[in-house]
């Protein structure tokens, strides 16, 4: 057996400092994904030695009773809101926001008109646009 030989057979069993470092890349992917991963995509993006199923065994088992939980749907992982804890996140009943007049007008003549100007709205309203009607649309969105 040649050294190559051993350095490939060495490359093939991660250490235990290997397997924490995979751990976490595995914990940084799942966490920072769009959307839930197959062990096809963690792995794609884990070195080559990582043994996916044993990092997701053992992600499942450290999240068991936190606030996150790994989530296994249809082949897929993904960190989710713990259920027992998931009500604390409702958000509550959001209070309709009213609008001014001028506010109001504004709006019209931005969905009427778009895309528009600040310029382009006072020639319309025959008035100045103040700045709070415009803050106040922005805001909402």
């Amino acid at each position: 057996m040649t050294d190559t030989d051993q350095s490939e057979g060495a490359a093939a069993v991660p250490t235990a400092k290997e397997m924490a470092e995979h751990l976490r890349m595995a914990e940084a992917l799942l966490f920072a994904a769009a959307e839930a991963l197959d062990e096809e995509a963690i792995a794609a993006r884990l070195p080559a030695n990582a043994d996916v199923p044993a990092l997701i065994a053992a992600l499942a088992a450290a999240y068991e009773n936190r606030g996150v939980v790994l989530s296994k749907a249809a082949g897929r992982y993904r960190f989710i809101t713990a259920p027992d804890v998931a009500h604390i996140l409702q958000k509550e009943k959001v209070e309709p926001r009213k609008l001014s007049r001028a506010a109001l007008e504004t709006l019209a003549i931005i969905a009427y008109h778009q895309p528009c100007t600040r310029a382009d709205i006072e020639d319309v309203r025959g008035v100045a646009v103040s700045p709070g009607s415009l803050d106040q649309l922005m805001e909402i969105g």
